[in-house]
């Protein structure tokens, strides 16, 4: 893996290298990067998906390469971490005080005075932390209280107007990531470096990226926008601190006539625009527009007064971001249903009592031609993790990626072939695919198990076979069980239906902090832990405490997903599969994931059990088990519950 980092490095050939659990792979990408941060001058970007893996490369990886590599260098290597701007503690804001927040009218006595004791407890820390880095905080604080101290891009004065730019935590991050060979960052600084016209990423020409499996969801996540009453209210509260009340008026009648129209319009996707929709649309564009231009002739972006100019770019940023969301959804209704730029859609609690708003949302429908253009052609772009090649191929990540066709993959005929009868790359878009395998040996270490008897899952909760399935799957392997569920809903069913017969060392995700989990989770061998997507891909449990890793259905995306549903109809609409170009390629990841649990070390062994018998059955499963690990399969139960009984053995 190394030395096909170090060519695409010195080629500018992209490359998507599939690496298992306990390859290295993180130390198979940063020896080249490093030798080629310190050859060109050049910083190398690598982004993550999960706070744990960076922790992992700055506390651990790259200090120990850092001594190791001294020698050779002449110099040890430099490294450090960047995030988004919000992620910094912001010195004014602490000083200076938070401006109203969305859905503060919500807020109880009893949470405001929560919050309250959390920010006090900011202030203190301000005072002792070096970085100002929130996941520095231990024990953290929730996202109310966080956004009291902090800033984000739009709202920010800039070092040269603020008083406090000199100490800005923020400022310090990015001067250090400047000046260093490795910059750590996250997939959504990544996203916003290619959206924004600005860069916020130091000057580099090779990006490395990590958990790359997870890339099409948070860069959809960057590009997506909201807006609700609430988010409506709050920003015509703000404007009232830099203008008269009056001139805020037209917002908080905007703020009302979106409350009406959400309120009464049914939760989904929407293929078409109301009216009335249309029409509060336009009222929030041109009210937010207007109110934006008379703060910033009120505030002045030269004011010298930071408290004004402060204030003036507090009550701009959600401004801004209203009219532009409004304007969005607003153009995102075209004649060509399944070529639009944008999914929209309206996000209702499904619990009516929630106090959650109704939310209008946007999202891109597809991200491949914002990460061809803005991304690939730009640098040369290296993409890894435990799960890329789904059905045994690169291609359909590659896809979503925006990545041509691989060469020679195009039968002969067709369109873009060089004379050759390959398949022609487009400039800057040249790659090559590689999976280095995994140090373990799964047929001798796992057994995945079909339950092909049971019957297909239903739509009203887990069927009563599969809870007995479940039951004696668990007694057999003695607890040691990690139970990954579609929804909350059937994993609480699973809880609370076997509770009494496994006993209270089944935990359910819900009952407590997921770390807290975990925590018990692993030192309790005879517990079960239940859980949905967080456990499916962030939980890390090595030896006897879990053997067993069950899987309650194939994780396809539910029928109603508005993104999901409106991708699988542009697929169809240009003549592709949408169900297996999305649906199956969704859930093969998911499956891949969720079994990469079972084995973490050479020394485990145990059992992955789906009871969906789809992947057995479905002319789909091949696809979907050609995506996980080599286990030995089996479909016989009785050979199942005797392999659990002498794993829990020790056998």
């Amino acid at each position: 893996m190394a030395a096909a980092v170090e060519h695409a490095i010195s080629s500018g050939e992209h490359l998507a290298v599939q690496a298992g659990t306990g390859t290295g792979k993180s130390l198979a990408y940063l020896v080249p990067a490093v030798a080629h941060a310190a050859a060109s001058g050049s910083s190398v970007v690598v982004a993550t998906a999960t706070i744990a893996l960076q922790r992992q490369l700055i506390d651990r990886d790259l200090p120990k390469l850092a001594v190791a590599l001294a020698p050779l260098l002449g110099r040890p290597p430099t490294f450090a971490i960047l995030k988004g701007r919000g992620n910094y503690l912001c010195l004014h804001r602490l000083r200076s005080g938070p401006p109203d927040e969305v859905g503060e009218t919500l807020f109880d006595p009893a949470t405001v005075s929560a919050v309250g004791q959390q920010v006090r407890r900011l202030g203190e820390w301000a005072a002792s932390t070096g970085t100002g880095d929130r996941d520095e905080l231990v024990p953290g604080v929730e996202d109310r209280a966080w956004r009291q101290v902090s800033v984000s891009a739009r709202e920010c004065l800039g070092a040269q107007r603020c008083p406090f730019g000199s100490s800005c935590f923020a400022e310090r991050a990015r001067e250090v990531a400047g000046q260093v060979d490795i910059v750590v960052t996250n997939h959504a600084m990544l996203a916003i470096d290619a959206l924004e016209d600005f860069g916020v990423l130091p000057d580099h020409d090779v990006v490395i990226i990590d958990e790359a499996h997870d890339l099409v969801n948070r860069v959809t996540s960057a590009a997506a926008a909201e807006l609700s009453a609430p988010a409506v209210e709050a920003a015509a509260r703000r404007c009232t601190r830099v203008l008269a009340a009056e001139a805020a008026a037209p917002l908080r009648e905007a703020a009302e006539a979106v409350d009406k129209v959400l309120t009464e319009l049914p939760g989904g996707r929407m293929d078409d625009l109301s009216g009335p929709l249309a029409a509060v649309l336009a009222t929030v564009r041109d009210a937010a527009a207007g109110c934006a231009a008379e703060v910033r002739s009120a505030a002045g972006e030269t004011a010298e007064d930071a408290e004004r100019l402060a204030a003036g770019r507090a009550a701009l940023a959600p401004l801004d971001e209203l009219s532009d969301t409004a304007g969005r959804v607003l153009a995102g209704f075209g004649p060509d249903v399944a070529g639009r730029p944008d999914v929209i859609w309206l996000d209702r609690p499904a619990d009516p009592d929630s106090r959650r708003p109704p939310t209008l949302r946007a999202a891109p429908l597809d991200v491949g031609g914002l990460l061809s253009d803005r991304l690939f052609r730009r640098q040369t772009v290296v993409l890894t993790s435990a799960t890329l090649a789904l059905g045994g191929s690169f291609e359909p990540l590659a896809r979503q990626w925006g990545l041509p066709v691989a060469p020679g993959a195009a039968v002969a005929g067709s369109p873009g072939l060089d004379p050759a009868g390959r398949m022609a790359v487009p400039e800057g878009l040249a790659w090559t695919g590689l999976d280095v395998g995994s140090p373990f040996d799964h047929v001798r270490s796992g057994i995945l198990y079909i339950a092909r008897q049971l019957p297909p899952p239903g739509r009203d909760g887990l069927p009563e076979a599969y809870l007995t399935e479940l039951r004696e799957l668990i007694e057999a392997a003695g607890g040691r069980t990690l139970g990954l569920f579609s929804s909350m809903r059937a994993a609480r069913q699973a809880a609370e239906q076997l509770r009494s017969e496994v006993g209270p060392q089944l935990l359910c995700q819900g009952d407590d902090a997921t770390a807290e989990l975990v925590r018990r989770f692993t030192e309790d061998e005879t517990s079960c832990l239940f859980g949905t997507l967080s456990l499916w891909q962030g939980v890390d449990v090595p030896g006897r405490p879990l053997q067993l890793v069950v899987i309650d259905r194939i994780p396809f995306p539910r029928p109603d997903d508005p993104l999901a549903s409106a991708r699988q109809r542009a697929v169809a609409a240009r003549g592709g599969n949408g169900f297996m170009a999305v649906a199956a390629t969704q859930a093969a990841l998911l499956l891949a994931q969720g079994s990469g649990r079972l084995l973490r070390t050479m020394e485990d062994r145990g059992m992955v059990a789906v009871l969906d018998p789809r992947l057995a059955t479905a002319g789909y499963s091949g696809f979907l088990r050609a995506s996980l690990p080599p286990f030995w399969t089996t479909t016989d139960p009785g050979i199942a519950r005797a392999a659990l009984r002498r794993l829990a053995a020790g056998a």
